[in-house]
């Protein structure tokens, strides 16, 4: 005996009303998991994950982190700024070649790599290695880098016990810097370089902008909470330290920031200041918003 065929769409488990509740549920908790609410409707865990990508065409993203909460008054400060630069930049008022940038960062003497990359193979019966979290009083030095499309212009270390402050910024970091340029340029100096650095506040001391001017070094302004805009957070930080391990002491850490710095091609350099550009570029069209999710 055989049933009789049948018109029309076969029976399936997704109805209205199941897509109807599956969408009230995630709209009063996006974090709902399907487990859950296959549990609370009394549904196979297979209709409901159905429902959710098939009829609701939802997929579950991890929240993504940001340096700041802007207001509308810092976009539109990170807008104009961008535009202003790039502006300079794309009408060759600027060469980008001319742009020396920098900022501080501090590197701890012991290495921690990410969890992927202290992964390892194991047989069943071995228990994985383990990592020391770091305390807060671990060894670690501050360290300045400035840069400029072609390589490192100045790579200095802050010795253990001291801060950095306008002061300490202008005498040894900027003079220091400058000399260094002088010597490098002996007919030209400092003439058509622009100096980058961020809003930090040994940035921004009266002393250090009076300084700026006395040596008729042109300032590339910086829009505010802007990591994403500023090539040593976006790259060479980042960079410098997956290359590092552990040290024993400062100078060995000095030693090995120098030698790894000095080691990165020009190339990697000159693409990093194009970067840049369309970064500037992003942040306009993104209407000042963080923009790093869009990159590719």
């Amino acid at each position: 005996m055989e049933d009789d065929p049948r018109i029309g769409r076969p029976v399936t488990g997704v109805t209205g009303a199941k897509t109807e509740a599956v969408r009230m549920l995630i709209e009063e908790n996006p974090h709902i998991s399907i487990r859950y609410i296959a549990f609370e409707l009394g549904v196979s865990y297979g209709t409901i994950s159905s429902i959710i990508h098939d009829e609701l065409k939802l997929k579950k993203l991890c929240a993504r982190w940001i340096p700041h909460e802007l207001s509308q008054q810092c976009k539109q400060q990170r807008v104009e700024i961008c535009q202003e630069n790039l502006a300079k930049l794309e009408s060759g008022q600027w060469r980008m070649y001319d742009i020396i940038t920098g900022d501080e960062t501090w590197i701890y003497h012991r290495a921690i790599q990410s969890k992927q990359s202290n992964m390892t193979w194991c047989d069943e019966d071995t228990a994985p290695t383990t990592v020391v979290r770091r305390s807060q009083y671990e060894h670690k030095n501050m360290f300045v880098i400035f840069f400029r499309s072609t390589g490192p212009e100045f790579i200095h270390m802050i010795e253990t016990g001291n801060t950095i402050s306008g002061d300490y910024y202008k005498n040894n970091c900027l003079k220091f810097l400058f000399n260094n340029i002088k010597r490098k340029r002996p007919s030209s100096g400092l003439r058509g370089l622009k100096l980058h650095h961020d809003n930090a506040r040994p940035h921004q001391t009266n002393d250090v902008k009076a300084y700026l001017q006395e040596q008729g070094m042109m300032l590339m302004r910086h829009p505010p909470y802007a990591p994403d805009l500023a090539p040593s957070d976006f790259w060479l930080f980042g960079h410098l330290k997956r290359q590092l391990t552990s040290y024993p002491d400062s100078k060995s850490l000095q030693q090995a920031v120098t030698k790894e710095l000095r080691a990165i091609p020009k190339d990697e350099f000159r693409k990093t200041f194009q970067k840049w550009i369309e970064r500037m570029k992003l942040c306009i069209t993104n209407q000042g918003e963080y923009f790093e999710h869009l990159m590719e």
